[in-house]
Order: structure tokens, then sequence, then C-alpha cells
């Protein structure tokens, strides 16, 4: 226990302080105020924050874990002119020991299960930084009577950020990134022998918004392009009439040259080169690239997954990257994350990594952190929620 004195003006404030729980559980406060040595109508806010006396009615913004640390970063930075909104980042495993003090709660890759959700006694909201929901129980919070969003990816570039990492996964792939690097390294010259996306087919499996990015932009290399999607009920049934935008500017773009249902994947996977997972991940497609799928891909097909590592069974695609069935795979998720370096998967020269970075980019999280601080300064002020989609 110490004393502290603070000048507020002409006022001497002292007061007797000890150190804040919170610093104890690793817990990073972002203080949007003044120094200290400037008397401004924020020392008051910072006195109180240094000595845990916490502004009711503030608004509190909870980010789960430091993964990922843009997200929290651009958020804060965002908000810094509007202190009556707090920012904090907590480890995860913290995470059930504060989440009762917070309004907000940005969840990344934490899992929120009905015993943590049972303490967040004055949780509003729970959101995501992007659309992955799958770690969140949504009945439990549904019961708990706390709203669940996405950011939808179209509005923001991370859907086409996500897109374009595909491509950059398809396009090292063919062009065998990892045995360049050893060609350089080797100074050997005209070698590996590369190939081109010029005449591929692309399976797209689930043509949702990071479907339908990547689709615009394939078009260019010369592919064609086959998709599969739950619903297509904004087109024609016939399968074999390519997809169609909605007219923009009365222009429409032809974007896909075969569609089909999720019955067809195994179908549709045997008559492509290249197949590209853009599912969300749900009960319905945990392990979904299983033996079955991968035995029915053409053998040295590519696999690229920039959706969700859960999507692919590990041993299945381990035993087909064996054998010489999957002629490589692009991955920007995985099973566990962050991944295991030493994984035997990696040993392969076919294989390429990111560590989830497909929606990471400048573009993307600046926008994101922009719907996350609107929607923090929304709910303070009692205003209705937008830039989200509520799924409860």
């Amino acid at each position: 226990m110490h004393y502290r004195c603070y000048f507020l003006g002409k006022t001497l404030l002292t007061r007797t302080v000890t150190r804040t729980p919170l610093r104890h559980l690793g817990i990073q406060r972002f203080s949007n105020l003044t120094s200290p040595s400037i008397p401004s109508a924020d020392s008051l806010q910072k006195v109180k924050k240094m000595t845990g006396e916490i502004d009711k009615h503030n608004t509190r913004v909870l980010f789960c874990g430091p993964y990922f640390p843009a997200s929290h970063d651009y958020t804060r930075e965002y908000l810094q002119e509007h202190p009556f909104i707090e920012v904090d980042v907590v480890p995860l495993g913290d995470v059930p020991n504060v989440i009762e003090k917070y309004d907000i709660c940005v969840v990344k890759n934490m899992q929120l299960d009905s015993n943590i959700l049972s303490r967040a006694k004055q949780m509003k909201l729970i959101m995501q930084f992007g659309v992955g929901l799958e770690g969140v129980d949504i009945v439990a919070a549904t019961n708990f009577g706390i709203k669940v969003a996405r950011i939808p990816g179209d509005k923001t570039g991370n859907a086409a950020s996500c897109a374009e990492m595909a491509i950059y996964l398809m396009l090292g792939l063919l062009r065998r990134q990892n045995e360049i690097s050893a060609s350089v390294k080797q100074k050997k010259l005209g070698e590996p022998i590369g190939d081109t996306l010029l005449g591929k087919t692309v399976f797209i499996m689930g043509f949702g918004n990071i479907g339908i990015e990547l689709a615009k932009r394939l078009r260019p290399f010369g592919v064609k392009i086959i998709a599969t999607k739950r619903n297509w009920k904004l087109h024609s049934e016939n399968s074999h009439q390519p997809y169609v935008l909605p007219v923009e500017n009365g222009i429409n773009d032809d974007l896909v040259d075969e569609k089909g249902s999720h019955e067809d994947i195994h179908k549709f996977a045997g008559n492509a080169d290249i197949v590209v997972c853009c599912l969300r991940m749900n009960k319905e497609t945990v392990g979904i690239v299983d033996g079955f799928f991968l035995s029915s891909m053409r053998k040295g097909a590519i696999l690229v997954n920039i959706a969700r590592g859960g999507l692919l069974n590990y041993d299945a695609v381990r035993h087909h990257l064996n054998s010489g069935h999957l002629g490589g795979l692009g991955i920007d998720v995985a099973w566990t994350e962050p991944f295991d370096p030493q994984d035997h998967i990696l040993r392969f020269n076919n294989v390429l990594i990111t560590p989830h970075v497909a929606g990471v980019t400048e573009h993307s999280y600046r926008s994101m952190a922009k719907v996350v601080g609107d929607v923090a300064l929304q709910l303070h002020a009692g205003a209705p929620l937008t830039g989200i989609e509520i799924v409860n």
C-alpha cells in the first residue's frame, strides 16, 4: 500500500491505493488519455483507472487473448477520442475470471461455453473480428440474453483478402515454392518446372462471400470454375448455367461455369485440379474433407484451405500426402493454432502454410476495427447496432 497525489486543476487529491488485480491477470489496459502532466477533463478518469475505481457508465470491450494483435490495436486507435469506451486484452485463461466486468466480448479464438457465459452478468454482445463463430455456444448465449454477431466479410474487405490468399497459395503450390527456395540456395537456374493456373478447373467448395470474391479474381487466369452451395435460389436451377451476379452498373458478371449442391462435393472434387475450401465450420462440416473426399479428388490435385482447420481430417490429409495422391496442400488455418512447426506434415515439399493471416490485411483490419468501434459507441449510446450480422 502506498500514497499517490494528483493535481486536478487547483485541487490536490490524495488517495491510498493498492495495485489493481487486473495487472496480476496480465490484462493490457489501453488508455486513451492525455499526459497526466497536463490538467484536462480526462484526468479524473485516469485517477479512477489507476485506483481501480472504473466509471460504471463506461462501456467495456474485452478482446480474448493476445493473438491477432492488430484487431485490438486498431480498435483502440479508432476509439482514442472516446475515453468512455475501454478496450482490454485478457489472456485466454483469465477470461472466465473477468468476463463479468465487460459489456462486449470480441471472441477471436476463445471458446465461450455455457459455464463461461453464465458469468457474463453484464455482457450485451459477443462478436467476432470476422465471421467465424464456431467457438461460441450460441444457444447458451441466447439463453443468457446475450446477442451474438459476426462482421460480414463482403463489406469490410475481409472476403477479398481471403480470396487473394487462396490465389497466393494456389500459385505457390503450382510453381513449387519450397523447391524454388531450395534452388536459390543451391544456385540452380531453370528449375523446378512449375505449372500455371491457365486451363485448370477450380472447385470452390462453399460459394459464400469469400467464394464469390475468389471467383471474381480467378476469371482472368483462364480457369474453369465450379462451385457448390447449399442454396442457389436466386439463380437458375440448371446446374450447367453459369452463376450470374445481380446486375451492377448494367453489367452481369458470369462467375461460375457449373454449380452444384452440397451433395455434389465428391463429384466436383473428382472433376477439379484445385479444390479450395471456403466453408463455414459447424457440426455438419467438421472433418468434411475426410479420406473419402480426398480419395475422390484427382491424383495430383491440390487442396487449399482458407476457412477453418477443423474442416480437414488431419490423419486423412497426412495419409494422402504420404501416398502421393494429394498433389499439394496450402493452408492458412490449421487443426491446432498456433501450429506445431515440427509437425510431420510440414516436412513435405508440396505443403505451404501461413499463420492464419488470410484476412489480416491493413484494409480489412482497419475496416473491421471501425465496425467494432462503431458498435461499442452505438451500444454506449443505446442506439441500434449497425454493420454486424446478429445470428440469434
